[in-house]
């Protein structure tokens, strides 16, 4: 079953993180979504935070480890915000579970095949070597070769955690995404289909949603709006939490 944080009452509304996050990005919306009458299931998908580890990584195994928990939390009906990988998962669940599905946002990603493009932050991660009992200081300078972005970097080493005493370690499954790395790009099935209100917003300064994309768009969510946030790239939820909060929440109300 997969980890979660949970806050408030009311509708079910998941948030489904990106490749190499987890639910610990978001927990700063929780009071938020929660005061608007929402009850925030913040998830971790397999082989990335507290969630269990697995060598099948696919799209259709993480859409189903999102019915499974629906199944477990008795949750008829969701509202689903998806960000970058998280949002690929979430058209893949809608599209196959519309009935589960009342309002569907998916965050700077579209439909669409994406080529590989995490070479340089999978080099980084792999240049760590743990058996050399790095401290965290130690890990950021090996880090920054390969991922100067500050930001960037920050966002990864979200993910160490201390396995025993002195001894750190990443909590997503690296072997795995090492093996399995264009999986992230997989395109939704020509014949996925969601009728339901669907928000797609992107950042400004972000390439993953084009202009030239919203025709493909429509074909797969004929009911979908588009929003573009300005001056935010693709972390557009961290960059400027303040209006992605008020554009989700007017759309999922």
């Amino acid at each position: 079953m997969l980890y979660s944080r949970i806050e408030g009452t009311g509708k079910p509304l998941l948030i489904i993180h990106g490749f190499l996050g987890m639910s610990d990005n978001w927990k700063s919306f929780g009071a938020l979504y929660a005061a608007e009458g929402f009850q925030l299931h913040t998830l971790d998908l397999r082989n990335h935070g507290k969630s269990f580890h697995s060598d099948e990584f696919s799209y259709d195994s993480m859409a189903n480890d999102v019915l499974e928990y629906c199944k477990e939390h008795a949750l008829e009906k969701v509202a689903i915000i998806g960000h970058s990988m998280g949002g690929k998962v979430a058209m893949l669940f809608a599209t196959t579970y519309p009935e589960k599905v009342e309002k569907l946002v998916v965050a700077d990603i579209g439909p669409k095949y994406y080529a590989p493009h995490h070479q340089d932050i999978l080099a980084g991660l792999n240049a760590v070597d743990f058996s050399t009992k790095p401290s965290r200081t130690d890990v950021e300078e090996t880090l920054y070769p390969f991922i100067p972005d500050f930001g960037t970097r920050q966002f990864l080493m979200k993910n160490l955690y201390w396995k025993e005493p002195g001894q750190l370690d990443f909590r997503f499954n690296l072997k795995v995404f090492n093996e399995k790395t264009e999986v992230i790009g997989t395109a939704l099935s020509e014949n996925a289909h969601f009728d339901n209100p669907t928000l797609f917003i992107r950042g400004g300064n972000s390439k993953y949603i084009l202009d030239t994309d919203l025709p493909k768009i429509k074909t797969h969510f004929p009911n979908f709006e588009i929003v573009t946030m300005p001056n935010v790239g693709h972390w557009l939820h961290a960059e400027n939490p303040k209006l992605f909060f008020e554009e989700t929440a007017r759309f999922l109300k």
